[in-house]
């Protein structure tokens, strides 16, 4: 009997998986396959903390494939010419996989079912990412939308999430696995172990989604709206990496929202708020689809001529997390360690990096990418844009985060910190959040010598925000 190919690419997981549940009911014997070619995705090859989460991930659908009587077949190649050989040799004749969205990837699909369907295949894309696809919500002229608010209101009053999907216990297996690659060789964990902090931090998967997801609602939900700027609380729900991957569906999640606030999530004011960054998410796409060069390009013309710095020892000190602000330091140190930030601080250290040192937002852009283990090219690209001023619904450039009034404000206990910038421990208040302007007898008391177990600020506040401003008007002008 010919087979099914389910294609898997960033959706990995069972539950709630719309390719896998066609090949379902399409009844016929079910081939799972990953097929990795990272240079199809160029020039946005994933990064370091992406491949080691990539890794842990595959690592788990195999088992939960396995627990269903089937197997996952890994592949390394370019993609047309692997699953054309697997077509060939187990005698499917159906291949469905569930789309992405970003530009690379998307015309490489496109040639590919046009390949297909021309040699007689069934070949069919699914929606697993969003919760509305990007050409679903229009503006009243027909056009994308580029301001957040109305792109929220014209479809999130309205929609309701697809139905759930449970896969059955058996999934019904060819009479013959074609041969495919251990895990292992596909090179994706680093050969130097850096991971310690990430492996203490995730657990990736479908099941570590879903226990993820369980652990927000019980803790985190009902006080998101209040707690989720505040980094040196659980706020946040910390699913990023978990919908990047695919691990579970955001129609899980808005369904699960639902269900904990009996029907009223648009009208809880937590439910709402945390819907609403899932709304983010989905606006993020919905721009990349219709705008693909902003990875490359600021959205604003205008910024074009935006002269940016090049200076390479700031862009290291603030990637190391040494510039001599306590909270843009915590931040980068806290990415470094489990491969996330919180968002508030990404923010502050996104804000730093392009206003305070004046470096390119796409040098910023380019070390997340490589650094964070949710690296997702829309919501990258969306939020150095939005934190640079010449993107979409982009924060003006003339707001410039204060980093020190930042970690008063969002810090105020100093916890953040002191967890991710130890040096700084026995230092309190005002002291803590601008060590620079302690008393030296302060320091001393907390073994502190600036400019050498801690560093003095890379450039002054009030300088770097006049010389910004100064830029911006430059290119106003």
């Amino acid at each position: 009997m010919s087979a099914t190919l389910v294609w898997f690419r960033r959706d990995l997981r069972l539950h709630d998986n719309p390719a896998l549940r066609a090949a379902v009911e399409r009844g016929r014997p079910i081939l799972p396959v990953f097929v990795w070619s990272p240079e199809e995705e160029a020039p946005w090859e994933p990064g370091a903390a992406t491949k080691w989460w990539l890794h842990h991930s595959l690592a788990s659908l195999e088992k939960d494939l396995e627990q269903h009587g089937s197997r996952l077949i890994v592949l390394r190649g370019a993609s047309r010419e692997q699953l054309a050989r697997l077509v060939r040799e187990a005698d499917d004749d159906a291949v469905y996989w569930n789309r992405l969205y970003d530009p690379a990837l998307r015309d490489r699909d496109e040639r590919l079912k046009t390949d297909l369907k021309q040699s007689g295949i069934d070949a069919r894309s699914f929606n697993a990412s969003l919760l509305i696809e990007p050409w679903q919500v229009a503006t009243k002229q027909g056009k994308p939308y580029q301001v957040f608010t109305p792109f929220w209101k014209s479809w999130s009053a309205a929609f309701a999430p697809d139905a759930a999907f449970t896969p059955p216990r058996r999934l019904l297996a060819p009479q013959r696995f074609p041969q495919g690659l251990p895990l292992d060789e596909l090179g994706l964990l680093p050969r130097i172990d850096w991971a310690a902090g990430f492996r203490e931090a995730w657990q990736p998967g479908e099941n570590g989604a879903q226990g993820q997801l369980e652990a927000f609602l019980d803790s985190t939900l009902s006080t998101y709206d209040r707690d989720r700027n505040r980094p040196d609380l659980p706020g946040s729900s910390r699913l990023s990496p978990f919908l990047h991957f695919g691990e579970i569906s955001p129609h899980r999640i808005w369904r699960a929202v639902q269900e904990r606030t009996e029907g009223r999530a648009l009208h809880d004011a937590s439910a709402e708020c945390f819907l609403r960054e899932l709304g983010w998410r989905e606006f993020a796409h919905h721009l990349l689809f219709y705008f693909p060069d902003t990875t490359a390009r600021p959205l604003r013309p205008t910024f074009l001529e935006f002269p940016w710095e090049q200076n390479a020892k700031h862009l290291h000190a603030w990637r190391r997390g040494q510039t001599g602000y306590p909270l843009v330091d915590a931040g980068m140190r806290e990415l470094w360690h489990t491969g996330w930030m919180h968002n508030r601080v990404r923010m502050v250290a996104a804000s730093f990096l392009t206003k305070h040192l004046r470096i390119d937002w796409r040098a910023g852009a380019r070390s997340f990418w490589d650094t964070l283990v949710d690296a997702d090219l829309a919501n990258n690209t969306l939020g150095w844009q939005w934190t640079a001023g010449c993107g979409a619904d982009a924060a003006p450039y003339f707001r410039i985060f204060n980093p020190t009034t930042q970690a008063e404000k969002f810090d105020a206990s100093g916890d953040y910190i002191r967890r991710w910038v130890p040096e700084l421990a026995e230092l309190a208040g005002r002291a803590l959040f601008a060590p620079w302007e302690a008393a030296p007898e302060t320091l001393r008391r907390a073994g502190i010598v600036l400019g050498r177990n801690y560093p003095r600020p890379i450039v002054d506040h009030d300088e770097a925000r006049q010389a910004a401003l100064a830029a911006y008007e430059s290119i106003r002008s």
